[in-house]
């Protein structure tokens, strides 16, 4: 069996991440080594995700230890892989999906329609606030940043009213005591890749592409690929106020995906079904251009808050 090495982040949820594969690849006979690296990402911690700047900001670092050879494979959030990747690199498996959906935490409010006026909500998503803004345009939204723990932890100081966090992360963690809703998809549209892991090596690396096989889910591998192609076309990193969520119903794909205001001003909604994940992707990305969607996100790029292209 083969000596693999892993790259991952240093926080909580990277690391369960990746001691959740360690453990799946040592069922299979291999001896698996964990080396942390600190991504920009990491070092980063007191400014907004969507004023920062750097697509790559959460994989740019990994993605030199694979180069370098130092790892043969990263793991990562498949929402913070960019939608292109780096020449030289490849995603081996996108593993069995988490629930992909928003979650609504609070300790003293059961729901978004149950936050008082001018409640003060966490998120440091310009996606999130947008479809917040949608639907409660009375709400204070705050800058959150911080590991999922440091979160929580603001939201039960009392500096937030409530905080938007992935379901997934807080599933994986077991940290869903101050869950109270599950956002519907037609609320609350996901990140691209939401809830899946995206195991990243060296392209052409057969033999830990081999090694990898067993990790890669059909249905989340199609689903994933479908909301990335829709976030390649809109020209989007994961900070641009856009969300896509595709599900296999009856064995073809339903895709619905937003593009929105950043105040909330605006919430563009499409959804189609396919059978071809990008080919999905791609012709609901042009209908929401078409729609307007690329006014909203010219005006975003203008204003510096998105996330340019990888240098």
């Amino acid at each position: 069996m083969a000596r693999l090495r892993i790259g991952s982040r240093g926080s909580q949820l990277a690391l369960w991440q990746a001691h959740h594969i360690s453990a799946l690849l040592r069922e299979r006979g291999h001896e698996v080594e964990l080396e942390i690296i600190k991504t920009t990402g990491d070092r980063i911690t007191d400014v907004a995700l969507a004023n920062v700047g750097t697509k790559g900001m959460f994989t740019k670092e990994i993605e030199e230890a694979l180069a370098e050879g130092r790892v043969d494979l990263a793991v990562h959030s498949l929402k913070d892989l960019p939608t292109e990747l780096s020449p030289g690199f490849e995603i081996a498996a996108v593993t069995q999906r988490e629930n992909p959906r928003d979650v609504f935490c609070s300790s003293k409010y059961k729901s978004i329609e149950n936050l008082p006026q001018g409640a003060r909500v966490g998120t440091s998503s310009l996606r999130r606030q947008a479809q917040l803004k949608a639907v409660r345009p009375d709400l204070d939204i705050h800058p959150l940043r911080g590991n999922v723990d440091t979160r929580l932890r603001k939201l039960e100081a009392g500096e937030y009213d409530a905080i938007i966090l992935a379901a997934a992360g807080l599933n994986r963690l077991g940290k869903t005591e101050l869950v109270r809703q599950v956002i519907p998809a037609e609320i609350m549209c996901p990140a691209a890749g939401q809830g899946a892991l995206g195991i990243e090596i060296r392209a052409g690396d057969a033999a830990t592409r081999q090694h990898l096989a067993f990790l890669d889910d059909a249905a989340a591998r199609a689903t994933t690929t479908c909301e990335r192609a829709l976030l390649n076309k809109l020209g989007g990193g994961c900070q641009v106020p856009i969300g896509a969520s595709a599900e296999v119903r009856n064995g073809r794909l339903h895709l619905q995906a937003i593009v929105a205001d950043p105040d909330g001003s605006k919430v563009l909604r499409e959804s189609r079904e396919g059978t071809d994940p990008v080919q999905l992707g791609e012709s609901v990305g042009d209908i929401l251009l078409q729609r307007g969607g690329d006014a909203i996100l010219e005006a975003v790029y203008g204003q510096g808050i998105a996330v340019p292209q990888q240098p």
